[in-house]
């Protein structure tokens, strides 16, 4: 057998034996999502060997998706560790064999501190799967190992009976993509789903501002002192009626006007993009590609006038671009 034909044949195997999980799952995948989701503790996995760096997979998504969850090694279980499980937890105890001597050994003792066991195991037999309030099966019909001997099909499986755990359970929680992003708020992901306009934009005098019927020399020295490559232009209430950017300067002195003695409302822009200061920063970067621009002036909920700016270099600081 060729690499290439031993590498699609793992394909292979590995895929035929998530199709058989599918299709075997039965009510006792329900009862385990039931007796996680109503429990009054947290999800304690625990496996060895392989099954153990599975389980701890398995928690790290549960933890991740709105299950509290954590990884305790059966091991270290035995010499003091069991004191971190608690009345009321959820055991999810891992062994394709059901008969791993350091999961066994701790079944006793969990019962008898009053927690529940979901045993995953592919050996409906086994002392694991007789010890569990719930069995879910993990059974594949071979290893993808020609030898029989290293899990592989067996590890997939379980991984996969994991995620689908960690999935039902996220649907039945209602978990959104905003309370993913408070567990991840370190990473890419959770800056966009949680960073709101509000959090970076510029306000204040920091807002390049000037009123209707300003002379543009005056405009072109607070376009240039804010920094922004633009001003806003408010009317007597304070409501903006246009906006001047470093583009618009280029096309009238390419048109060969005398802008500096011109009033502002000559060379605005009028009905420029706006954004709410509630949104996320992620939405002001869409808005500021799908038109082309650079900045965004900010505004309350139902407010006309700007309370803030954002800029698109305030995005790319913020690592949303």
């Amino acid at each position: 057998m060729s690499i290439l034909e031993a590498a699609r044949n793992v394909f292979r195997i590995e895929a035929e034996a998530l199709l058989a999980l599918a299709d075997n799952i039965n009510g006792d995948f329900e009862k385990a999502v039931n007796l996680i989701r109503f429990s009054r503790g947290r999800v304690v996995v625990t496996g060895m060997g392989k099954s153990g760096l599975i389980g701890q997979k398995i928690a790290s998504t549960l933890a991740s998706t709105g299950t509290p969850a954590f990884f305790l090694h059966p091991a270290e279980g035995i010499h003091g560790d069991l004191g971190m499980i608690i009345k009321g937890d959820v055991v999810i105890a891992i062994s394709n064999s059901g008969e791993t001597e350091e999961v066994v050994r701790i079944l006793p003792i969990i019962k008898r501190i009053g927690a529940d066991i979901v045993a995953m195991t592919g050996n409906p037999t086994s002392s694991l799967a007789k010890s569990g309030d719930v069995f879910l099966d993990i059974s594949v019909k071979e290893e993808a190992c020609p030898l029989g001997l290293a899990p592989t099909a067996s590890t997939t499986a379980t991984l996969a009976m994991g995620d689908a755990l960690a999935v039902a359970l996220l649907l039945e929680r209602g978990f959104k993509a905003e309370d993913f992003a408070l567990f991840h708020p370190g990473g890419a992901l959770g800056k966009k789903l949680i960073l709101k306009v509000e959090d970076i934009m510029h306000q204040g005098d920091a807002v390049p501002l000037v009123p209707v019927g300003t002379l543009m020399r005056e405009a072109l020295f607070v376009i240039t002192s804010k920094g922004l490559g633009i001003t806003g232009v408010v009317g007597g209430s304070g409501v903006l009626t246009g906006v001047i950017t470093d583009g618009d300067l280029r096309r009238a002195l390419e048109k060969g006007l005398d802008i500096i003695n011109l009033p502002v409302e000559q060379l605005m822009s009028k009905n420029p993009k706006r954004i709410k200061r509630s949104e996320l920063a992620a939405k002001a970067l869409q808005q500021m590609e799908q038109f082309s621009i650079t900045s965004l002036f900010v505004f309350e909920h139902n407010g006309a006038t700007p309370v803030g700016i954002v800029h698109l270099h305030d995005l790319l600081k913020a690592g949303i671009a």
